[in-house]
C-alpha cells in the first residue's frame, strides 16, 4: 500500500494535492466521518465511475454540503486520497521506518503490506491500495492523475532513501542497482495490490513476501 502517502513521507505532492477549504458556514455534518465513507466509494469504484448521488448517499449529505465542504468532486478526491494516506500508512510504513536494516525494513514493508491490504487493519475498507489501484489519470483527469502518481512516487522514494543508507552503512555491496532494486520492491507491494483485490488471502500474499526476500538474500550480498 503506497505510502505515504501514510504517515507522512519525504517528498511533496503537486500543489493541487493539497486540501481543499470549504467555503459558506459551518457545517453540521462530521466531516471526518463522511470524509472516509467517501474515501470507501472512490477506493472501491474509481473516480469517474463514482457518481456525485452515490458519494452524498454514502456521507449521509445532500450535495450543496458537498461542494460547500469539498468544492467539487475533484476537491473531495484529492481529500480522500490525503485521508487515506494519513489513516493507513503508518500500518504499512510504521515498522519499515523502525527497522534496523534495510532488509527488515523490506521484509516488514511487505508482510505489513500483506496484512492491510487484506482488510487485517480494517475489515471494513476494500481491499487493495486506493493509490496503488487508482486509474485517474487514464481518465482523462490530468491534475488528479499527477497527484496519485506523486503519491506512487514517495514510497519509491523512501525505499531507494533506505537503500541508500544502507548501502552507506555497509549492508550490501556498492555493486547493488539501488533504483532497481527499489524498483523491484515496489513493484512486487504493487502486485500484491492487485492480488490483493482479487481476492488473495494474507497468507497468499504473506507467501509472495517470504519469496521475495528468498530472492534478497540470493541476490543482495555484501
Amino acid at each position: 500500500m503506497q505510502n505515504s502517502e501514510p504517515g507522512p513521507s519525504p517528498g511533496a505532492a503537486p500543489p493541487s494535492c493539497g486540501p481543499t477549504r470549504g467555503r459558506g458556514r459551518p457545517r453540521a455534518f462530521d466531516r471526518d466521518a463522511a470524509l472516509t465513507q467517501a474515501m470507501h466509494v472512490f477506493w472501491r469504484k474509481g473516480f469517474a465511475a463514482t457518481a456525485i448521488s452515490e458519494l452524498t448517499a454514502a456521507m449521509g449529505i445532500g450535495s450543496p454540503s458537498l461542494y460547500a465542504a469539498f468544492g467539487s468532486k475533484e476537491g473531495l478526491y484529492t481529500e480522500a486520497l490525503r485521508h487515506y494516506r494519513e489513516r493507513y500508512g503508518a500500518h504499512v510504513w510504521g515498522n519499515f521506518d523502525a527497522a534496523p536494516t534495510a532488509r527488515a525494513a523490506v521484509e516488514s514493508l511487505l508482510m505489513d503490506t500483506a496484512a492491510a491490504l487484506t482488510q487485517v487493519c480494517a475489515p471494513e475498507a476494500p481491499r487493495g491500495c486506493m493509490v496503488t489501484l487508482s486509474a485517474v489519470g487514464g481518465e482523462g483527469h490530468a491534475d488528479l492523475g499527477a497527484c496519485v502518481r506523486a503519491a506512487r512516487a514517495l514510497g519509491f522514494e523512501r525505499v531507494v532513501a533506505r537503500l541508500s543508507r544502507a548501502a552507506a552503512e555497509g549492508e550490501f555491496g556498492a555493486a547493488v542497482d539501488l533504483p532497481a532494486l527499489a524498483r523491484f520492491v515496489m513493484t512486487v507491494q504493487g502486485g500484491m495490490s492487485l492480488q490483493a483485490r482479487d481476492g488473495a488471502s494474507r497468507a497468499e500474499l504473506e507467501a509472495v513476501a517470504r519469496l521475495t526476500m528468498a530472492g534478497w538474500d540470493a541476490r543482495v550480498v555484501a
